[in-house]
């Protein structure tokens, strides 16, 4: 069975906690490549949400994998990547700076002529800031744009429920308890086996030597969210559904049924304007989809592959 690779790309900005370059920080990322091919033209960017990584899309990113290369990156401050000295940076204008780095470093190493996007909540938010402004220094533009469970117009109670448990310090003594504390506070992605809902939980959480369990990620990510106000969110949306309506990419908006992030008017106006994006909600999830059901992968698969 194909396992990923971990590489990293050095980029500009904040400096990290302990940096290799004191003018950045690095971000890891996992590639996925069943195709045969090193330098198969076309590369899929497999972006997480906002407390998670890219071990998220482990199964999705193994099936995907035989069309294309598949490239799952841990957002500065998860997984693998460092973490940043200010906490401050931890916002979306920072991160498309990092993915720029990151989709030109894969460009220069093995040239592309197709991008694609898949961006679970934050990650989708971060690809509707790419897709959205053609003066970027992409080297070919987005061409299709998998949105999961996000749109511009976020609900405020949805981000109140996030940063209720966001950065809190936690600590555990098995993989196994911190699976069950993360299955308590994220229903919403809805029906998992115990075994799918383990694999998807180890990547969340590290240790050193000696050592309980924590989440993989900085706390410091909380910091501005808790910041936010309900005006300076308002504000955003706004910006976001200009950016949307620029986009020309091809998009797909996915959307869990229960979702309490994405509601229904937003993603029914997400059809009506801007790419016109075609919808498809899925019973019993809310937010957000994990994509390791098939009848999720096979939806995104059609749309990818299916042209």
């Amino acid at each position: 069975m194909i396992e990923p690779t971990l590489n990293y790309v050095l980029c500009p900005g904040l400096p990290a906690t302990s940096p290799v370059d004191a003018s950045g920080h690095r971000m890891a990322y996992w590639e996925w490549n069943d195709t045969g091919n090193p330098a198969h033209p076309r590369v899929l960017l497999c972006v997480h949400g906002l407390s998670r990584q890219g071990r998220d899309f482990d199964v999705f990113a193994r099936r995907m994998s035989r069309h294309m290369r598949v490239i799952c990156p841990d957002v500065v401050g998860r997984g693998k990547s460092d973490w940043l000295a200010d906490p401050g940076g931890y916002q979306i204008p920072a991160y498309v700076g990092d993915m720029l780095v990151l989709v030109g470093q894969l460009h220069a190493r093995n040239p592309f002529t197709r991008l694609d996007w898949v961006g679970t909540s934050m990650g989708g938010i971060i690809g509707m800031v790419m897709a959205g402004q053609k003066e970027l220094p992409l080297p070919v533009p987005v061409h299709s744009l998998v949105l999961n469970d996000v749109g511009p117009s976020v609900q405020w109670d949805a981000l109140q429920r996030i940063g209720s448990y966001l950065g809190r310090p936690l600590r555990f003594d098995t993989v196994q308890a911190a699976a069950d504390e993360m299955r308590r506070i994220s229903q919403g992605f809805g029906p998992h086996s115990d075994a799918d809902w383990l694999e998807l939980s180890r990547p969340m959480v590290s240790r050193a030597a000696h050592e309980r369990w924590r989440l993989h990620y900085d706390p410091g990510i909380a910091s501005p969210m808790r910041k936010m106000t309900e005006e300076a969110a308002a504000g955003g949306e706004r910006t976001l559904w200009k950016l949307y309506e620029q986009i020309t990419a091809r998009v797909l908006l996915l959307r869990g049924a229960e979702s309490d992030l994405l509601s229904r008017a937003t993603a029914e106006r997400m059809t009506q304007v801007g790419p016109r994006a075609q919808l498809k909600e899925f019973e019993f999830v809310g937010h957000a989809p994990t994509l390791v059901a098939p009848e999720q992968a096979d939806v995104i698969e059609r749309f990818l592959c299916g042209e």
